[in-house]
């Protein structure tokens, strides 16, 4: 199993206290950036992954199948493509902390355990939540969160290709109680997929899940939920 990053970034552990020390590596990634660096990865493997991937993470999972790489994917509460415009008000909230400052665009903002609490990990509790926040949380790439909200920007995530012969398989999931990116901006993601490919398309809802659907407890569930599909993938809205 790889686990790739932003290119030029640690991973682990160590690469996060780096980057909370220092975000400035932050400053030159941007989407064409991380898409040049999980290509290649994905390229130089002797068969085609399974390619899975949380929040951006979940869009860049979905703009590599719809290119043709990987042999089925998975997109997890993932921020929406160009031309999606759906934003619900918990969205809008979770992302003000970025998009109050111009400069936000070019620095890395880190967020307060408070609205680390709001955006990622609603369902826990402040205790949980806290620990959450001391483990995982590190600052976005600069202008990520404001390229989010502005479905428009030239650096927005652009719709992947959605050629019937190079989409592969994809699988949409959203958490249910998701503030950041709710399920109505997945449900868009995956509406655009299915209507503009033949391909095998999915997206199922777990209710009462977070943004932090993949940390929290109960993680296991839509771990073997996503791997099963994967393996034998089928289309529609799914109940897991």
């Amino acid at each position: 199993m790889l686990t790739p990053g932003y290119p030029g970034i640690g991973q682990g552990e160590e690469g996060l206290l780096a980057l909370r020390e220092d975000s400035s590596a932050l400053a030159s990634v941007g989407v064409r950036e991380v898409m040049d660096h999980l290509t290649g990865i994905v390229e130089d493997l002797d068969t085609p992954p399974i390619i899975m991937g949380h929040s951006f993470g979940g869009t860049f999972a979905q703009l590599l199948v719809g290119n043709g790489l990987g042999a089925a994917g998975v997109s997890i509460d993932s921020a929406a493509v160009k031309g999606i415009n759906a934003m619900p008000l918990s969205e809008i909230r979770s992302v003000l902390p970025a998009l109050k400052d111009p400069a936000n665009l070019h620095r890395a903002v880190p967020l307060t355990p408070r609205q680390f609490h709001y955006a990622f990990t609603n369902t826990l509790s402040e205790e949980a939540s806290q620990a959450a926040y001391d483990r995982y949380a590190a600052p976005p790439p600069p202008g990520s969160c404001s390229r989010a909200a502005s479905r428009r920007s030239p650096r927005t995530p652009p719709p992947p290709s959605t050629s019937p012969t190079t989409t592969g398989p994809l699988l949409f999931i959203s958490g249910g109680s998701d503030h950041i990116l709710p399920p109505v901006v997945q449900r868009h993601n995956y509406e655009k997929n299915a209507k503009h490919s033949t391909a095998i398309a999915a997206h199922a809802v777990f209710a009462g899940r977070d943004h932090f659907t993949c940390g929290e407890p109960g993680w296991e569930a839509v771990a073997d939920f996503a791997l099963d599909w994967a393996l034998a993938p089928v289309s529609g809205e799914l109940v897991p």
